[in-house]
């Protein structure tokens, strides 16, 4: 039953809780500035495919889950951007070295087993001087909403396939050395511990 709930259910329902109208400005943003040859991380079902420039040539998405690459087949052929399904995931990625002019991740860095090695993977694939933007939820600032989403990030990450409420997204991009561009963050409804997102553009080192 978790097996099932997982492969079929949660791909689902993920598409439905992060294809709201809230969210369609914020992916437009960060989609915004990427080109040549993308690589975007938990692809899913392809939510960001609609907000792809003429400026992106290719999209490498990388998506592990079966289910979720399949309803992304209607966005992927409505789009004039070639995206190419990559079998795989963000901490291994079957990609060439500064193979990418640039990198997405949207609501992904918060559920990669090892997001400090998955950014790793990232500058390796982006050449020197490409970019990585990047749309996540996280913790808060505020010490009180940090701790109910500390107290509640088991029961998040049971229903939610591994999904964690407490990870620093910006500092995980820090630490990975990518050069930060560009940061918002807000809450953008209730409960507030669900709803610390921050958006922002980073570059790769020379």
């Amino acid at each position: 039953m978790i097996g099932l709930y997982r492969s079929h259910v949660l791909p689902r329902l993920v598409t439905a809780l992060c294809g709201t109208s809230t969210l369609e400005p914020w992916r437009r943003r960060v989609v915004d500035g990427l080109r040549g040859t993308v690589v975007e991380i938990g692809f899913g079902s392809g939510l960001n495919v609609p907000f792809y420039g003429p400026e992106v040539e290719i999209v490498y998405a990388v998506e592990p889950e079966p289910v979720a690459s399949r309803l992304a087949r209607r966005r992927v052929a409505a789009s004039p951007v070639e995206v190419r399904h990559v079998t795989g995931r963000g901490e291994n990625l079957p990609l060439d070295d500064q193979s990418c002019d640039g990198a997405l991740s949207t609501f992904t860095l918060c559920t990669v087993d090892d997001p400090e090695h998955t950014l790793i993977e990232l500058r390796r694939v982006v050449r020197p001087g490409g970019r990585l933007h990047i749309l996540e939820h996280g913790r808060s600032p505020d010490r009180r909403v940090a701790e109910r989403q500390r107290r509640f990030e088991p029961v998040q990450r049971r229903l939610a396939g591994g999904c964690r409420l407490t990870r620093d997204p910006l500092g995980l991009v820090e630490q990975a050395g990518f050069r930060v561009e560009w940061a918002e963050a807000r809450y953008l409804g209730v409960p507030r511990a669900m709803t610390w997102v921050t958006a922002a553009t980073a570059v790769a080192p020379a």
